[in-house]
């Protein structure tokens, strides 16, 4: 199959570009020190890949990715990094033989834990992201009352997820220390061999975690992009061009392809697309005014500003090399 063949909007990545991030990322954060984040791709196809460049453990987001995980047979070490209130799912699994560990950041997530049958965790410190996380000096006290509860406390997790685009780097690096510096105070008083956190936009600039729960650099967007993370654009939205009007009076010529909202995460802002002015989405285009003329039928790749939330709309993706589509993964682990 050739990728013109392909129906749009569809989700196509560059073998290449793909193969690149992922050796880099291997480089600079080898074995165990990566974790990365399925979220960001949701497809067990590429979490294979992942682990053959030599990471066992992988961060998720939902329980589904947990359970999808297992299933591909990469349940060697799976960090849930976020709190949820039934863990009978999880629990289920670690009958099975699979190593599960969960977040906690209350009395309420660490019972949680305990009737679900999870028996590892990690205390969840709010390093200035507000979102969850219990504050820094309450870690000590979460970590006792877990270890009262009969859990495993493997040690602590942060995600300074507010400073991963910052554009100014240094102002990223300074921030990012700050950060640490609280995630390693409560990891004193918590004990255990785990620092966890990090992403992308820090992953050059974080040693202080023992593991690094990046996830974006696989595939990547145009908001990691603007930040100069240092790794390449492998996913597109393919899409075709459905309509061209050509200049009229003031009014400039514009072209519109069949990439909308329903096939973008948004929430960064627009997508764009290389050489020309992307004007606005709505659900089933995106209207943009191309640098050259374009044809109706012509096929445009348009770069998504979030990729975590386009790849969850999409069933598939495809691996292509030039115009040679190679493998086509379904996107497996989206869902509840």
């Amino acid at each position: 199959m050739r990728s013109a063949d392909l129906q749009t909007p569809a989700l196509v990545v560059d073998a290449d570009a793909l193969e690149a991030n992922l050796a880099a990322m291997a480089t600079r954060w080898p074995g165990a020190t990566l974790r990365p984040h399925v979220k960001a791709h949701k497809t067990t196809a590429l979490a294979h890949r992942q682990a053959a460049h030599g990471s066992p453990g992988f961060t998720c987001a939902t329980i589904r990715e947990v359970e999808g995980m297992v299933v591909a047979g990469l349940g060697t070490d799976l960090l849930l990094a976020n709190e949820v209130l039934d863990t009978r799912r999880l629990g289920a699994l670690v009958e099975r033989g699979a190593r599960v560990t969960v977040a906690v950041d209350s009395p309420e997530t660490i019972q949680a834990a305990t009737t679900g049958g999870v028996r590892e965790v990690l205390v969840d410190v709010n390093v200035g992201l507000p979102r969850c996380g219990c504050a820094p000096s309450d870690a000590g006290a979460l970590a006792d009352a877990a270890r009262a509860h009969g859990l495993t406390v493997r040690g602590v997790m942060g995600y300074e997820g507010h400073l991963q685009a910052l554009p100014d780097t240094a102002e990223r690096a300074r921030l990012t220390e700050a950060c640490m510096a609280l995630l390693l105070a409560a990891h004193a008083d918590v004990g255990g061999e785990v620092v966890s956190g990090g992403g992308t936009g820090t992953s050059a600039m974080n040693p202080w975690v023992t593991e690094m729960q990046a996830g974006s650099y696989a595939l990547m967007d145009s908001a990691y992009a603007a930040a100069g993370v240092g790794y390449a654009q492998a996913l597109h939205v393919l899409g075709t061009v459905v309509s061209v009007a050509p200049p009229r009076g003031e009014m400039p010529g514009y072209a519109v392809a069949d990439v909308g909202l329903k096939a973008l995460g948004m929430d960064h802002g627009n997508p764009t697309i290389p050489g020309s002015q992307v004007w606005f989405c709505s659900d089933e285009h995106v209207t943009f005014a191309p640098a050259e003329p374009v044809r109706v039928g012509d096929r445009v790749l348009v770069v998504p500003a979030h990729i975590d939330p386009t790849v969850a709309l999409h069933e598939r993706m495809h691996l292509v090399r030039d115009d040679e589509v190679l493998e086509t993964w379904p996107v497996d682990l989206r869902g509840w």
